[in-house]
Parts: structure tokens; sequence; C-alpha cells
């Protein structure tokens, strides 16, 4: 029976949807039709589409924009032919790519297109990422990413800005990862690779462009239960620059309420680095992250308080499996001696979980301060957040009692 079960996800569905497709809108000026083409790639002498979708059993296509230019308002969408996630160049495959392993390289790359001036890493998992990370190095950038969440990076969508050199092609031989993304790969690293046969390795050139699609917009269609569609004009980051952000302030009841200290450059660098790491975060989420890297992130929460909880839980657990891996290389969950369990708990006790001096980011407001409290427990430096709460000023007067300064966007980043 097991082997049965296993069956499934060897399984290669084919799929029935045809090679074109068109979407049309029409008003009283006429029509405007966007046009789509199927992408298939030769594997093993065959034309082939994408494994399955979601799960084994359900049919999938990924389809590419190649003609078509649409205008909504004072707004074109992306045109045609600027092709990116939808442009695979499959140097490996082993298992040719599902729907998820699309929609993760997807992100990774929605994430990847504001950070093009240094080496970056974004790990992404279940279409959230798990650890992401900038540095001067790309084997660094790699090693501080999937150090943030190195459990939740098990079987994950690795992207990267640059291409990938033998040392990080080496460290990422020595994880097991579902997928890895780059502009192009250096010598050795595809020798590297070729040792996990079933590592889906993806050349996409045009990474060198992704700056190219910030402030880009495209039609987002969400499919209905019945069969209907929403359809939005997909989200864009508009704070991307110190001078985007205000710094917190409000009235309540005739009185004003004004946070007291400026950022630092360092805070600032952080405050953005996090807010748009987080417009590729399901919502409702809080992150914690510090020197350009992610420190914990919680997402898809029902209420705002129990998502900087979990984010903070799960610094502490990602902090002390770190340093159990890095002592004894094992998992901290392996570890079998209570005497060095508890060595390393009180070490990262120690250090709040790494998050002392780490900045909060929260894609909406908080509605009350005790979401802001439970990253002050543990000794934040900043908050970014959107603001706009009628309880605003109890965050601030919270950040000012702990000499913690607060940043408003004015704009929020749900992602559903």
């Amino acid at each position: 029976m097991a082997e049965d079960l296993k069956k499934m996800y060897k399984t290669i569905l084919g799929d029935h949807f045809p090679a074109k497709m068109e979407i049309g809108f029409i008003d009283d000026t006429g029509r405007q039709t966007l046009f789509y083409e199927k992408v298939l790639w030769t594997l093993d002498g065959k034309q082939q589409g994408l494994r399955y979708g979601e799960n084994p059993g359900q049919e999938a296509a990924l389809y590419k924009l190649i003609n078509g230019n649409l205008i909504l308002g004072e707004t074109q969408t992306i045109q045609p032919g600027n092709y990116l996630a939808s442009d695979v160049s499959l140097l490996q495959s082993g298992k040719h790519p599902g729907k998820t392993n699309i929609t993760d390289a997807d992100n990774a790359l929605n994430i990847l297109r504001y950070f093009t001036d240094r080496p970056t890493v974004v790990i992404v998992k279940h279409n959230n990422p798990c650890g992401v990370a900038r540095a001067e190095t790309l084997e660094d950038a790699y090693h501080k990413a999937y150090m943030a969440d190195r459990v939740a990076a098990f079987g994950g969508c690795i992207a990267t800005n640059r291409p990938v050199d033998l040392a990080t092609a080496q460290a990422i031989f020595a994880q097991y990862a579902e997928v890895v993304v780059a502009p192009d790969f250096e010598e050795g690293a595809m020798d590297v690779f070729a040792k996990k046969k079933n590592l889906r390795v993806i050349r996409i050139g045009n990474i060198k462009r992704l700056q190219n699609f910030v402030g880009q917009q495209f039609v987002d269609f969400k499919s209905l239960m019945d069969g209907g569609i929403i359809a939005q004009l997909s989200y864009v980051p508009l704070t991307r620059r110190p001078k985007d952000l205000m710094l917190a302030a409000c009235q309540h009841k005739g009185k004003q309420y004004r946070i007291r200290r400026e950022p630092t450059g360092r805070e600032y660098e952080d405050m953005l680095f996090g807010w748009l790491v987080e417009s590729g975060i399901t919502s409702n989420s809080v992150i914690y992250v510090k020197d350009l890297v992610t420190v914990g992130i919680g997402t898809g929460e029902q209420d705002r308080v129990g998502v900087a909880e979990i984010a903070r839980d799960k610094a502490y657990r990602k902090l002390a499996d770190r340093y159990c891996f890095e002592m004894h290389g094992v998992s901290f969950n392996e570890l079998t001696r209570p005497d060095l369990k508890k060595e390393i708990e009180a070490r990262t006790a120690s250090e709040n979980g790494g998050l002392k001096g780490s900045v909060m980011v929260s894609d909406a407001f908080f509605p009350f301060r005790d979401g802001v409290d439970v990253g002050l427990r543990e000794g934040i430096s900043a908050v970014i957040q959107p603001g706009g709460s009628e309880n605003d000023y109890q965050s601030i007067e919270a950040c000012n009692e702990a000499d913690v300064t607060m940043v408003y966007t004015g704009q929020r980043s749900f992602k559903h």
C-alpha cells in the first residue's frame, strides 16, 4: 500500500488544456484581448508541460503572454514578450516541474526583483519565503538564508539573483532542494547538481532584467469555486526608499502622539528590506529581520498578535536548531543529550532568539498595542507597518516607552 501511495508522486499526468488561450476585456470602446501560449519542454523526446497541478490528479498548464496590450484606466499592464517566470529553461529536471514548483519560483522572483544591487537568495516553500538574505557574496547570502530556517528549507525552491558559482552549488548540494532558479550557472556548478538527478535546475536569463518589473502591474486572476473569476491589478509596493516612509504620528482625542526617535541608517535598510520581503508573504503576517536576513516569519494567521507570537516562537526554534546543527551536526529535535539541549536553549534565550535589535514588519496596522508589545519584549529596535488604526496612539506610546522607532508606509500589503 505504501508503495502504491508513493507512485502518485511519480505520475506524469499530462493535460488536456489547449495550446493557446485568449482572455478578452470588452467595453463600449471595443475589445482588448490577451493571447497566451502553453509552455512545453522537450523531455525524453516528448513535448511535455507541467507534471501536475497542486496535487497529483489535478491537471495543470503553464501559459505565457505572447500578445495583446491591456490598458485599464491609466494603467498599462505588463507587455507581452517580457517573459520571466513563464520562460523556463530546464537545464536538468529528473522530475519535470509541477504547478507548485513554478509558483514557488514565481514568488521568489516576485521578491528578488527589489534586490539587484548585491547578491540575494530567496528560499520559498509552499509559496512563502522561509529564508531571505543579502550579503557580499552569493555563497554567504545562501548560507544565511538557509540557516534562517534550515528545517523549512528542506525540499524548497532556491532562487538567486546572481549566477550560481561552484562554492554556492556545493553548499546547495549539501541539502535537499526541489528547485534551483538562477540567471546562469558558472563552470562546475552543473556538474555538482548532476549528482542529484531529481533536482530541477532552471535558468531564467531575464533575471538580470528583474528590476524592470518593479512597479509594473498585471491582471491577477482568482478563480472561485463556482467557476467565477475575480480580476484585480497586481500589488505594487510604493515604499521603496527611506524618504517614502513616515515617522509614526497620529491624533487621539485632541492629543498629538509622535515617535520620538528617528531610525538609524541600519534600521532604515532593514525596514525596507523587510517590507519588500513582506510583499511576497501570505497575509495576515508579521516578520522580524536583522542585518538583511529574515529572523522569524509568521504567515497566514487570523489575528495580528497571534502571528507576531508565531514569528517570535519560530525565531527561537530556528536559532536553537541552527546552533545545534552547527555544533553537533544534527537538528535540535534529534539531539538526545538533555545537558546539551539545555545549553543551547540557554544560549538561545540569552539572545532572545536573535530578535534583539531586529526590525518588526507587519503587513497591516496593529489594531492594539499588544501586537507591538510582542516584539518590544524581545528587544526589537524598530517597527514598520502601514499605520491607520484608531489605536495607533497605543503603539506609538509603547514604542516610545522602549525607545524604539516606528515608521508608517501608508499602504497595506495583504497577499491572499
